[in-house]
């Protein structure tokens, strides 16, 4: 089969079994057709393919100035791409396994204080229209379970329609988790139900009430809600108020173990990079109320 054929079983194996994402699958397509079209056909099978085509594809990358995060995830859904194919019997080597990928700079989470969250959430409120309605209870959602944007969208429309306070979530590889609902939460989505003309599958419709609303359209909503509120939109995004529920968690005690169920995340080293929430607060609680903490503030004599 050719190395296209092979890409085609290989996502297909992933929404079958992994039970992939729409866009984790299309990332992957877009990563691996990316390589394939550098072969040019110098190796049209995975099998022809060697250790020194896989450093040129790497060399090329650097060169056209692909970013360190592109290169990393090229070479990681090679890796993912080889190893299935050695599973499935097709090659009995891995031609990437000696390959290094750029070192990524660690870059903390960008999250919004909990006064913004605030103004966000008082301003989606005051905004009484069906759009506004919308925003108001994807932003009480949003920062009272952490949900991914995707997990946000698809939401039943009669999800939160119970007096439940804890939500099932399915997300990521099929993985189920329960998030607890705040009252507020509720009551929007209760008011967004009953303010939603004839209500289709999803609590988040789109313009087709037949269709969930685009991660784009939402985008764009919390957009408008940033500016009435007078925060800067370009710090406004579904993916930072999810960093915020984390961060503001973690700031008030919340444990490690128990944000990695929240969020969703399968290995508890992709929560940790909340752990400079943990850090600083340990820093303020040192120099709160550490006995040596009134003579380190003195001033050193000469």
């Amino acid at each position: 089969m050719t190395i296209d054929g092979q890409i085609e079983a290989f996502l297909e194996m992933l929404a079958a079994e992994r039970g992939a994402a729409h866009n984790t699958i299309a990332a992957y397509n877009a990563d691996l057709k990316d390589f394939s079209r550098h072969l040019g056909g110098r190796a049209t099978t995975p099998d022809k393919v060697t250790p020194a085509l896989i450093s040129e594809y790497l060399a090329s990358m650097e060169k056209s100035k692909a970013s360190e995060r592109t290169q990393a995830r090229r070479l990681s859904a090679l890796r993912q791409f080889f190893l299935f194919l050695m599973k499935e019997g097709v090659r009995s080597d891995d031609p990437t396994a000696d390959m290094s990928a750029p070192k990524l700079p660690k870059s903390l989470p960008k999250y919004l204080s909990e006064g913004e969250v605030d103004a966000l959430l008082r301003t989606a409120a005051e905004w009484t229209s069906p759009i506004g309605m919308k925003a108001n209870a994807g932003l009480e959602i949003l920062y009272a379970t952490g949900l991914r944007i995707s997990e946000l969208l698809t939401l039943p429309v009669d999800s939160l329609s119970t007096d439940a306070d804890i939500l099932i979530i399915k997300g990521k590889g099929g993985r189920e988790r329960m998030v607890p609902l705040s009252n507020a939460a509720k009551t929007a989505a209760l008011r967004l139900r009953q303010g939603t003309p004839k209500p289709g599958r999803f609590l988040f419709p789109g313009r087709d009430q037949r269709f969930a609303m685009t991660r784009q359209g939402f985008a764009l909503l919390l957009k408008d809600v940033a500016v009435r509120a007078e925060i800067d939109p370009a710090r406004v995004s579904p993916h930072v108020l999810r960093h915020s529920f984390a961060t503001h968690l973690l700031s008030r005690g919340a444990d490690l173990r128990s944000l990695q169920k929240l969020l969703g995340h399968a290995d508890i080293t992709t929560t940790q990079i909340y752990t400079h929430v943990l850090a600083e607060r340990l820093d303020q609680l040192v120099k709160s109320h550490h006995p040596l903490a009134k003579f380190n503030a003195r001033p050193v004599e000469a």
